[in-house]
Formats: structure tokens, C-alpha cells, sequence
């Protein structure tokens, strides 16, 4: 008996039009929405989840995708802006106190810091997370040298796009609110 995944086929069932625009949300790199939209069908989420990480993967991802993947995330702290994905940086970040002015203007000092060295904007999967843990995160990749630190944000990027795609899997199996 095999147990299916609602969200897995309807996923699998969208057009390719809307698939390609629901995976531009998750991430913002055409290669990865061509690889992931040229998978389908896929036989489960673990499957899916390979390609998704596969094409994701430091390495594969290049400096413009990287940048154009960048542009849709605002800094850890901030209120989402134009361009930027605000349903879901407001979802990722809830952890996050915007009340705790001591935080916040750590964080920001942090995001300074990380834009001047790396000259990019920091990027952390912050769902899960608490605003403590965050900066705690910030500041040791501070200590990053470039490599390392481009390798780091760019598994970030694939572990937000994971959480992302598992989120647009809930709704359309009509298991997320």
C-alpha cells in the first residue's frame, strides 16, 4: 500500500507556469526553478528534497544567482521591503524580538559589520531560531574567510528554500494556514 502526498501531487499537477512562479518564491535562482519544475513528477518529498538540495549545493550556485537570490531577502531584523519576499522573511523571523531594542541594534551593527566584509547582505535560516541565536550566528561567521562564508550562505539559501517548498507542499495539500 503506498501512502500519497497530497501537496506532492498537486504540486506535481500545477502548471508549469504557476510551478516555476510558486518555486521563484522558495528561491530566486532560475537554474534551480528549471531543475526542480523539470523533476516533476516526483516520487516523494525525498526525492524532490535531492533535486531541490542537489541544485542548491555550494558549488553549483554562482555568484550572479547567488546575488539575484540575495536581493529577495532583507536583513535579519528589518522589516521586508519592496522586492523582498515579506510573507515569508516575516514567517522566518518571528523569532526574532523587534521589541528588544538592545537586539536590534546589535543586529544591525552586525549586518554593518558582515556588508562591509563581505560585501553582501547576511543570510541565516532564521526559522527556528531566537533572536540570541541569530546574532550569535552572525558573529561567528563574521570570522568567516570569503570562501568559506559564500559556501555557508549559500547552504542557507538551500536550507530556506527546503523550508519553503515544504510550507507551498502544506498549502497545496491543504495542511498549512
Amino acid at each position: 500500500m503506498s501512502v500519497t502526498d497530497p501537496g506532492l501531487e498537486a504540486f506535481d499537477a500545477l502548471s508549469e507556469a504557476e510551478a516555476r512562479r510558486r518555486l521563484t518564491e522558495c528561491l530566486d535562482v532560475a537554474r534551480w526553478v528549471d531543475t526542480v519544475v523539470a523533476g516533476r513528477p516526483y516520487a516523494d518529498r525525498d526525492a524532490l528534497h535531492h533535486v531541490a538540495a542537489t541544485a542548491a549545493a555550494p558549488g553549483v550556485v554562482d555568484d550572479d544567482e547567488l546575488a539575484a537570490a540575495l536581493a529577495r531577502h532583507p536583513r535579519i531584523g528589518e522589516r521586508a521591503g519592496a522586492g523582498h519576499d515579506a510573507a515569508h522573511s516575516a514567517r522566518e523571523q518571528g523569532g526574532v524580538d523587534r521589541d528588544d531594542a538592545d537586539l536590534q541594534e546589535r543586529l544591525a551593527a552586525g549586518n554593518r559589520a558582515y556588508e562591509e566584509r563581505f560585501d553582501r547582505v547576511f543570510l541565516v535560516r532564521a526559522a527556528g531560531r531566537d533572536g540570541a541565536e541569530v546574532l550569535a550566528e552572525l558573529e561567528r561567521r563574521l570570522g568567516n574567510d570569503d570562501t568559506t562564508e559564500r559556501d555557508e550562505t549559500v547552504v542557507q539559501l538551500g536550507e530556506i528554500a527546503r523550508l519553503r517548498l515544504d510550507r507551498l507542499l502544506d498549502e497545496l495539500g491543504g495542511g498549512a494556514d
